[in-house]
């Protein structure tokens, strides 16, 4: 039991840094984002206030999206396990 609960915890990391890694790429991909961040007439559209505003909960949300994500998938079948073992 130990052994797959540390293979379920490096899953976990490895979807959180994919996440984490995958999620302002798709951010910056978006038309509303390339519209504050460059674009327009001599830099007119230009407003970096997203950097510190929108990309900190994009990272933050790609991290933790895919932890909870496991953690949903996996709960029912570790309780399931716990209840055939006594």
């Amino acid at each position: 039991m130990k052994r797959r609960v540390d293979a379920m915890t490096c899953g976990g990391c490895a979807l959180s840094v994919a996440g984490a890694t995958v999620a302002p790429l798709l951010w910056l991909s978006m038309p509303r984002t390339r519209r504050h961040l460059g674009g327009a007439f001599e830099n007119e559209g230009l407003d970096l206030s997203v950097m510190l505003t929108e990309l900190p909960f994009v990272v933050l949300g790609g991290a933790f999206l895919p932890l909870l994500i496991l953690t949903l998938m996996v709960r029912p079948a570790v309780r399931r396990r716990l209840r055939e073992d006594p």
